[in-house]
């Protein structure tokens, strides 16, 4: 996987049966409604007929400011539209999206990704619109007809259920989110908090950005959907890189994420965050390397956020359920125990901050034009229910508004804010005293503290094994004899995830997130991962990759120049 959302809207929601006079939708959705009528009417004597129609438009305007060591690399801004077309012929039981068995790859599948242009000249944009519908069509008839051939010459299929399932309508039409920030202030502030990078020893990369977006969506389909709403996001990245002596890269990073830049940290506390990353970043250089190790370990609120996305979260993703070559790890677990009793998983785009942050994975509406709803997944332990778009699946019948996708792509059921909740909690101080006494116990001289998280990624597949890696970017070793703790590098976090539940101990009661853009077949989508510490009595981890290059030559020749880099 691998960091957005929202402010105030305007909300204005209309009745079903049209849109108010004094609020005219704009020429996009016009040209959008008017394409859509005309297709869905021209079309309905053909064999097959399209049942289904929908247009999406998504608007992205991009400012990225960007500097390295004092100097600025990147100033940009950029508008993109993308129209996306889902065209079905059948019958919502049976369609053209059905999988093709036995097929690993389709070419060409699809008519996603179209460019339009950003003005409002309705002809215009209903052309694009109507060229992009013709390939739609003759590509769902085609397919369709490879779906019946398919379904004739395969077995049973394991889950049967419908491919599109029946929702009501929806009409909301948002004013786009008055997005400003100081332009002149933030190119300063990436560039003064880069320039603390320059001339320090054995510092390799100092880059800041600063990253502004506001997506606007235009939905409507031939059930009388139709959906005007913004997703404004403002980001901040620190990334800091160094280099051991025997070729391991060792980057650091620090990333805020807010639904307006005044909701940003200082420019205080960033700098705060870059001086500390910038000494850790030369300790890690000297520390030593670890070892393959397996034994009790703590992760942070953060990490254990991101360990859950990973090894739980894409596993109940609902349309893997339904593809013959997923594990379908979870699928026999329905309302059973998987995790402690203390222990709940919610998915919840409605939710925008979390202990006084923003977190990123909000909507309010998803990319099918559902609302957003809140998904108990875990209940004290206890496995309740899928990530839902509009593909059915076996007992689950119905979206829950997690379809999602970065535009110009298919959609598929997508986390949103994943938090993990502890009904019983201890103290920090308590969670390491127990890692201790775990230590002595499995007669281990040390256990880990996984503090910081880049990132990671898993296996959902039935071809090879069904394993997950997390990569840590500080770890220590906690002592079971108290001795202070030592930094140490070059290990990932792996292992399997039922394994690796039935291990969880104890929760701490803090709190950690992770911002984040999750890649997967859908692209990359914000979310964000929330969870107390945890303590894990068994976890494996191996040696990280590393370069086998050597350290540069020569140092720095800002060292000597500017003595310090300091501005």
């Amino acid at each position: 996987m691998n960091n957005f959302f929202l402010s105030a809207l305007a909300c204005l929601t209309l009745a079903s049966t049209g849109l108010a006079q004094s609020a005219p939708p704009p020429a996009v959705l016009r040209a959008m409604k008017a394409e859509l009528d005309r297709t869905m009417t021209g079309l309905a004597g053909k064999q097959p007929a399209p049942y289904f129609l929908s247009y999406a438009v998504a608007e992205v305007s991009s400012t990225i400011l960007s500097a390295s060591m004092g100097a600025m690399d990147a100033d940009r801004s950029s508008t993109q539209r993308v129209l996306d077309v889902d065209l079905r012929v059948g019958s919502n039981r049976l369609d053209n999206t059905r999988s093709i068995r036995g097929v690993a790859f389709e070419m060409g599948r699809g008519t996603r990704g179209v460019e339009m242009p950003s003005g409002d000249d309705e002809r215009s944009l209903r052309s694009i619109i109507w060229s992009a519908t013709d390939k739609a069509y003759r590509g769902a008839a085609e397919r369709y007809g490879k779906v019946l051939t398919n379904l004739q010459v395969k077995v049973r299929e394991e889950d049967s259920s419908a491919d599109l399932s029946i929702e009501r309508p929806v009409v909301s039409i948002s004013e786009p989110v008055d997005f400003q920030f100081d332009t002149a202030m933030w190119r300063d502030r990436v560039r003064y908090l880069s320039a603390l990078c320059a001339g320090r020893e054995h510092v390799l990369t100092g880059r800041v950005t600063f990253q502004a977006d506001r997506l606007v969506k235009y939905f409507v389909n031939s059930e009388g959907t139709m959906i005007v709403s913004s997703e404004p996001i403002v980001k901040m990245f620190l990334y800091v890189k160094s280099k051991a002596d025997d070729g391991m890269s060792l980057p650091l990073y620090e990333s805020y994420s807010a639904y307006g830049a005044d909701r940003l940290p200082s420019r205080q506390e960033m700098e705060r965050d870059m001086l500390r990353l910038l000494d850790l970043c030369v300790k890690l250089r000297t520390a030593p390397l670890m070892e393959t190790y397996s034994g009790p370990a703590i992760l942070s609120g953060r990490s254990a956020g991101v360990f859950f996305h990973e090894i739980f979260g894409h596993r109940v993703e609902g349309h893997r359920q339904k593809d013959v070559n997923s594990s379908q790890t979870f699928k026999a677990f329905l309302g059973k125990k998987i995790l402690p009793s203390f222990i709940n998983v919610v998915f919840d785009p409605t939710k925008k901050e979390l202990g006084g942050k923003d977190i990123v994975g909000a909507f309010e509406y998803d990319d099918e034009g559902q609302p957003g709803q809140r998904v108990v997944a875990v209940e004290q332990g206890v496995f309740k229910s899928f990530l839902m778009s509009r593909a059915p699946i076996e007992n689950f019948p119905v979206s829950n508004g997690h379809g999602r996708r970065q535009p110009g792509l298919k959609t598929v059921s997508r986390q949103s804010n994943l938090i993990v909740e502890a009904t019983q909690t201890v103290s920090i101080d308590s969670l390491r005293s127990a890692l201790r006494a775990e230590c002595r116990r499995q007669n281990k001289e040390f256990g880990l503290l996984f503090e910081d998280i880049q990132g990671g990624f898993t296996f959902t597949g039935r071809t090879v094994p069904n394993a997950f890696n997390v990569q840590p970017l500080v770890v220590y070793k906690i002592f079971a004899d108290g001795r202070p703790d030592e930094l140490v590098r070059g290990v990932d976090l792996i292992g399997t995830p039922l394994t690796t539940f039935n291990n969880i101990v104890l929760a701490g009661n803090d709190l950690g997130i992770f911002n984040g853009v999750c890649g997967a077949e859908s692209g990359g989508v914000p979310v964000s991962a929330s969870s107390p510490s945890l303590l894990v009595s068994t976890i494996e981890v191996q040696k990280k990759q590393k370069s086998q290059a050597k350290p540069p030559l020569l140092s720095d020749p800002t060292i000597t120049t500017n003595g310090g880099g300091q501005p």
